[in-house]
């Protein structure tokens, strides 16, 4: 999430993206804007759950309405206007079941599922469970399914449409960097959207809590930073943060049952 939003940063300083296929950060420059939106998010963090909430709750529901937005934008720049043209778009244009040389051939079930497994680790696993255990009512849990049904897959969706609409307009550009696409679609608007992507504060602050279990007397503070810095180094390489599908379905399938189980326990 840091590389996401180091890249909608970088679009008014005009930072050169990484592509697919690099393995080490591209410029300077961009190594300087991943380490100044890792430095914001890390600040975050610090301020703990209840920071992360009022961030949250300031740019959470724009994000969801900010994606649905550019998916508007996109279905119209792919000349879709209809179910009929959509589907037939998607399997054509979108989710053809081709990807970049080197790369797993995708279609629209492998995204469907993979979002499906990718989620489980977030909603149904230990993610969300290192949060709701401040919750005060059990029906907070309902919460999961507006982040997986409305954040995850509008935004995949989006995204995979705004793809589709840079791929028309140039094959050769295979860059995946969201800020670029956001700003073709959105403009300024749409960056600055992409480079409030809330994902990365929670995530910061999960990954405390599992070294703070180890020794609860550890600073959380210092954790925070020290969390962060690992972060910030892994979002620099583009060989590393490219690799985030493998992470994910594997995180779904092996810590989902872990986390489901804890929480069955808990009860």
């Amino acid at each position: 999430m840091i590389s996401v939003s180091a890249s909608a940063v970088g679009v008014p300083l005009h930072v050169p993206m990484p592509a697919l296929s690099d393995t080490l950060p591209n410029s300077g420059s961009m190594v300087g804007v991943v380490f100044g939106v890792g430095i914001v998010m890390t600040f975050i963090a610090t301020k703990g759950i209840a920071g992360i909430m009022r961030f949250a709750n300031f740019v959470g529901p724009w994000i969801v309405v900010g994606f649905i937005a550019l998916g508007i934008v996109a279905l119209n720049r792919l000349h879709i206007h209809s179910w009929n043209e959509f589907w037939q778009t998607a399997t054509s244009s979108i989710w053809p079941g081709r990807n970049q040389p080197g790369y797993v051939k995708f279609t629209f079930w492998h995204v469907l599922f993979f979002a499906w497994f990718g989620n489980m680790a977030w909603h149904i696993g230990m993610g969300d469970l290192s949060f709701f255990r401040y919750a005060k009512k059990a029906y907070y849990g309902i919460t999961s399914a507006a982040g997986m049904f409305l954040g995850h897959y509008i935004a995949w969706i989006a995204a995979a449409l705004l793809y589709a609409v840079q791929l028309q307009q140039n094959p050769a550009n295979t860059v995946v960097a969201p800020g670029l696409m956001a700003n073709d679609a959105g403009g300024f608007p749409a960056v600055l959207l992409v480079a409030g992507w809330a994902t990365g504060n929670p995530l910061i602050y999960r990954a405390v809590l599992a070294f703070q279990s180890l020794r609860p007397t550890w600073s959380r503070t210092r954790l925070t930073i020290l969390s962060g810095i690992l972060s910030t180094v892994v979002a620099i390489f583009p060989a590393l943060s490219m690799k985030f599908l493998s992470v994910a379905a594997l995180y779904g399938l092996i810590l989902m049952p872990m986390g489901r189980s804890s929480s069955l326990i808990i009860i």
